[in-house]
């Protein structure tokens, strides 16, 4: 068995990876980055090597850093997490090549699956139903168009290095095909150094079904069932779970043997994951079900299939990777109830779900005796611009699919985060949501329903209230004597001696006394002159001049209003701000042209995302300070439209 082993990540698979391995008494060595030299991962393991700037290009993404690490440190082996070199073939070699063990599938399995249009020509040979579409080494525009006419609109066009949502975009027509080609090569270039890409007929009404599959290097393949991805946003997760609504045992059969082929049509070793797709028009049918692509790697919502089989996969990792058998055989595997996880991201749904970035002045996530958390934040640590901003996952279970959905929803409704934005208010309204309790989902599910699943950024009434009262309480405390004012009929208002808060609810004469309670949220004023008798029970943190009020999963974090001031310049006078740190990807427009409201001006490539910034009304373009290739900071002006008269 292993003894010490290397983190080559960061943050709460970090720290899951860190928790398994200590309670197997292995030694555990982190890396960091610059952002990261007070992050959860590296305070928890019993060694942390630096390994570079914030950038993960700099640091991360640097193989040699890490093995460099590793040999420092005597580690006997590197388990990659997913995302960053995870799927990387040349690091898992490097890694080999360098005396250690790499807790991962073999170099040869990763390329054999890491593209796209490769690994569907496997399937094919394998016998795993694959979905239409145009895997050829011509990728001309005309070329590919002409493919994309002949499949039939819509399609959807995939980096063939791609994953993670990165590099996809679905067409609806053929007159958009040309800007969405363009638009999809650039993020694959970005993202992957990998502009080639493949087409795919786009599925109506598609569900997301990922099938569990583990290896050993005894030739043993099992799979530990399937889980249900489909609440899906711009073609990244949001909630996942296990096993899939609506599932019957002929078909969970047919898809987890095609997994099983799958993985052994590769010789696979280690944890990975099949992704199919299903045409759930008429329900789950084992026919109309087909293979989209390999994961080579750890899932982040592999919490869920854990909770449903008792099964610690990091565990099963670890030891596969000492060259032990796989800890259990098919026939001893099983699904026990049911299991949901939840993204909790930094990112504020009003703003087109923009990463929010910043320090954690308040955090907690509701239910955590009834929850599972997997997080690599806390109190007083920051969201950086520099890596995905996921604060937690939250991962319910329970003997039904309805409990395990309504413990879920409470966690997401009873959470506080600020100032840093988050999708839990969000989240709580998908849980809520009549036909994902009916089971009833696709992956256009959030698509369809997106403007009452944000709701309003602004708080209610009810929100200002409990803020004010809050204030108010603080400031008086339970027995301080206050200044409260009555008034009674053809008199001058006159003090009332000796009131405390106690008071305050009870004291009715012929009009309520007088406050003045001025709060500011987010460039916004709110005042209240009255006392409120039964404020809603909402949660209130008062801290120095701020008070937090939680609602239904949103935080609205307000501060006193010593002072009148007005909000700062927006978009409404026509200058358009960098929202975070990016990149410059593409400009539409030159100085002084015409524009229309909604079109397309700049583009920005932050946060891993691209993000098109457009008109807020017909004008001239009077200011452009930007070119493509640029980087530009928070903030800065990237383009100035003047109204036309």
């Amino acid at each position: 068995m292993l003894k010490s082993l290397l983190i080559a990540n960061r943050g709460e698979i970090a720290c899951r990876i860190i928790r398994t391995a200590r309670a197997m008494g292995l030694r555990t060595i982190a890396v960091y980055s610059d952002a990261d030299s007070n992050a959860l991962h590296v305070r928890q393991a019993d060694e942390a090597v630096h390994i570079g700037p914030s950038p993960a290009r700099e640091s991360y993404l640097v193989a040699e850093k890490i093995i460099a690490a590793a040999k420092a440190t005597g580690a006997e082996a590197i388990h990659p997490g997913y995302g960053f070199l995870s799927e990387n073939a040349d690091f898992a070699e490097a890694v080999l090549a360098a005396g250690l063990v790499w807790v991962g599938p073999k170099p040869e399995s990763i390329r054999a699956m890491g593209l796209k249009d490769a690994a569907k020509a496997r399937m094919i040979a394998a016998g795993v139903p694959v979905t239409p579409g145009y895997l050829g080494e011509d990728q001309s525009p005309e070329r590919l168009r002409a493919e994309a006419d002949a499949i039939g609109y819509p399609v959807l066009i995939k980096a063939v290095a791609g994953g993670g949502g990165k590099g996809m975009r679905r067409v609806e027509s053929a007159a958009e095909f040309a800007d969405a080609l363009a638009s999809c090569k650039r993020e694959a270039a970005s993202s992957f150094g990998d502009d080639r890409v493949l087409l795919e007929k786009y599925i109506l009404s598609p569900r997301h079904i990922e099938v569990q599959v583990f290896g050993d290097t005894h030739g043993n393949v099992v799979h530990l069932f399937e889980r249900d991805c489909s609440l899906q946003r711009r073609h990244q997760k949001v909630i996942e779970e296990a096993p899939a609504p609506g599932m019957d045992a002929e078909t969970r059969e047919a898809i987890c043997a095609a997994a099983v082929r799958a993985a052994k049509a590769v010789d696979y070793v280690g944890a990975g994951t099949i992704e199919f797709i299903a045409d759930a028009s008429e329900g789950l049918r084992a026919d109309r079900i087909w293979f989209m692509e390999m994961n080579t790697r750890l899932q982040v919502e592999h919490p869920v299939t854990e909770e449903i089989t008792g099964q610690d996969l990091v565990e099963w990792q670890l030891r596969v990777a000492s060259g032990e058998p796989l800890p259990r055989r098919q026939e001893e595997l099983s699904i026990n109830g049911w299991a949901m996880e939840a993204r909790l991201y930094a990112e504020d749904p009003a703003k087109g779900f923009l990463p929010s970035v910043g320090r954690l002045d308040f955090f907690g996530i509701g239910e955590s005796h009834i929850v599972r958390i997997e997080t690599g934040v806390g109190l007083g640590t920051s969201i950086s611009p520099f890596y995905d901003p996921m604060i937690a996952k939250v991962v319910s279970s329970g003997s039904t699919r309805e409990r395990a959905r309504s413990q879920l929803a409470a966690a997401c409704h009873n959470t506080i985060v600020a100032p840093v934005k988050t999708n839990a208010a969000f989240l709580w309204r998908c849980l809520r949501h009549k036909d994902f309790i009916e089971g009833t989902l696709d992956t256009g599910f959030i698509a369809r329903n997106e403007a009452d699943l944000i709701g309003s950024s602004s708080p209610s009434q009810a929100v200002i209230e409990a803020a004010a009262m809050a204030v108010l309480h603080d400031e008086m405390g339970d027995g301080e004597a206050v200044q409260l004012w009555r008034h009674e009929s053809r008199r001058e208002p006159q003090p009332v001696a000796g009131a405390t808060w106690r008071d305050i609810v009870g004291f009715r004469l012929n009009a309520a006394p007088r406050i003045h309670i001025a709060l500011r949220h987010e460039n916004e004023r709110y005042t209240l002159d009255h006392l409120v008798e039964k404020p809603a029970q909402l949660s209130t943190i008062v801290k120095d001049d701020k008070v937090l009020v939680a609602d239904m999963g949103q935080s609205f974090l307000f501060e006193r209003d010593r002072y009148s001031g007005g909000a700062s310049g927006t978009a409404a006078d026509g200058a358009l701000l960098a929202p975070m740190p990016g990149r410059i990807t593409a400009v539409d427009v030159a100085a002084g042209a015409q524009v229309t409201k909604g079109q397309r001006l700049v583009t920005l490539e932050a946060m891993k995302m691209e993000h098109a910034l457009t008109a807020p009304f017909d004008g001239t373009v009077a200011e452009l300070p930007v070119a493509a290739g640029g980087q530009v900071t928070e903030g800065s002006l990237l383009v100035r439209v003047e109204k036309a008269a």
